[in-house]
Parts: C-alpha cells; sequence; structure tokens
C-alpha cells in the first residue's frame, strides 16, 4: 500500500457508508423527494433541476478535482481509470439527467443532506483509488477487473435508458404519475434503481476496494429499499398495474 494513504479515514468513510445503509433498513421509510415528500411539504423547495444539479455535482467535481491533480496519465494506472468511470456517472447525472428531470420541487434540506453525502462519498472513492489503491501490472486483465467494468457498463446503460423512459412519460409541466413501460419495467417497478445497483456492483467488483463494497451496499439498501415503496405506490393508485411485475429483481423480489 503506498505510504502517503491513510487508512483510518477510510476505514471510517467505509464503516459511514455501511452504517448508514444498515439504518435505512432499519426505519424502512423513504428519503422524502419526488412521491415522498408529504412529510416535508412545509419545507423550503427547491426546482427538481436545480437541485439534482447541486446534490450531484460534488461527486463529479471532486473525482475530476483530484484526477487533473494527477501528473500520471488518466489512461494509465488501473486506479485513475476506475475513478474515470465513476466520473463518467456522475457527468452523466450531473449535467444530463438533472438538467432533463422534470420531477417534483425538491426539498432543501433533503438536498443539503444528498450534498454532503456526495462530497464526502466521491472524496472517500477518488481518495482510495488515487493514493490507497496499488493494483498489480496485470490487472487489465484480470477477470474481476474486466467483469466489473462490464457490468458497470451495463448496468450504466439501463439506468440511463430507464431515466429517459420516465423522462417521456411527462410532458413539461405535468406532475401527475404514470404506469412506465419498456425496457425493464416490463418486469420491475424500479429499473432505474435496479439499473444503479447493477453499475456500483459492478465498481466494487473492478476496484477490488472496501470502499467500492460499502459504497455497493448502500446503495442497495437506498435505491432497493425506493424500489420497494415505488411498487407499492404504483399498485396503491393503479388497478391496472402489472400484477406479475416485481420491485427490484425480475421474477422474485
Amino acid at each position: 500500500m503506498p505510504v502517503h494513504c491513510l487508512q483510518s479515514p477510510v476505514l471510517a468513510g467505509c464503516a459511514a457508508l455501511a452504517t448508514m445503509g444498515a439504518l435505512i433498513l432499519y426505519l424502512r421509510e423513504p428519503s422524502g423527494y419526488g412521491k415522498y415528500t408529504g412529510s416535508v411539504t412545509a419545507a423550503t423547495h427547491l426546482s427538481a433541476r436545480a437541485a439534482w444539479f447541486l446534490q450531484e455535482l460534488p461527486s463529479f467535481a471532486v473525482p475530476a478535482w483530484m484526477l487533473l491533480g494527477q501528473t500520471r496519465a488518466l489512461l494509465g494506472p488501473p486506479g485513475t481509470v476506475l475513478l474515470g468511470l465513476f466520473c463518467a456517472h456522475y457527468f452523466h447525472r450531473t449535467f444530463i439527467y438533472a438538467l432533463l428531470s422534470r420531477g417534483r420541487p425538491f426539498p432543501i434540506g433533503i438536498l443539503i443532506k444528498g450534498f454532503v453525502f456526495c462530497m464526502g462519498n466521491g472524496f472517500l472513492q477518488s481518495y482510495y483509488l488515487i493514493y490507497c489503491a496499488d493494483y498489480p501490472a496485470e490487472w487489465y486483465t484480470d477477470i474481476r477487473f474486466i467483469l466489473g467494468v462490464f457490468l458497470f457498463i451495463f448496468g450504466m446503460g439501463i439506468n440511463i435508458h430507464s431515466d429517459y423512459i420516465l423522462y417521456q412519460l411527462r410532458k413539461p409541466g405535468e406532475i401527475i404519475y404514470k404506469i412506465p413501460q419498456g425496457g425493464l419495467f416490463t418486469y420491475v417497478s424500479g429499473a432505474n434503481f435496479l439499473g444503479e445497483i447493477i453499475e456500483w456492483i459492478g465498481f466494487a467488483l473492478a476496484t477490488w476496494s472496501l470502499p467500492g463494497l460499502a459504497f455497493a451496499f448502500f446503495s442497495l439498501c437506498f435505491l432497493g429499499l425506493r424500489a420497494f415503496h415505488h411498487h407499492r405506490f404504483y399498485l396503491k393508485i393503479f388497478e391496472d398495474y402489472p400484477k406479475f411485475r416485481k420491485a427490484l429483481i425480475p421474477f422474485i423480489f
């Protein structure tokens, strides 16, 4: 392990991610944005586009800034390539997904929590991959790297395609809910969430790191619970909602 890597902050960050994930499952309550703003209706809100942009920005800006500070080539060490994948996901979330959003106004309090989380996780993943990761020269041909990158790209494709389906459901200014159709929505209510979970499982495998694993676990808890609540919401408001459709995992859950 590189001598300039401080392991204590990395371990603390991983423990924090795992604890937050477990706490989310324990509380079983969805975060209060989107469909679930009812509990925070008195709070100050921001437009969905502005809120998503500001919330996701640190997850792109922090690793991008740290990558730019490296004298090594971006396509050189595996750690910088893997961090580049992390940046690619959050570039899309910050500059494309956020600016196309047609969601409900976003509570400021939730935005601040999300901003702090994205700042902390962005730094954790970046710090580990730049200063702590020590991959062998043959890592690019390792099955963990190959399969992990495949899953990351595959999951990102599902996530982007599913978000596009959701985007197409509403006309500008609409806030009504409709049944999503097509793609993995044929089988699950949380197709977009499933895609992102697959991404971070792939990232954890490709990085073979504790921070990657902790983030994948948090994502599974947070997004999986949100998929469950979405599924229950759809069943409640749509009498004709497909009965064979599951919440997150086709044919299973």
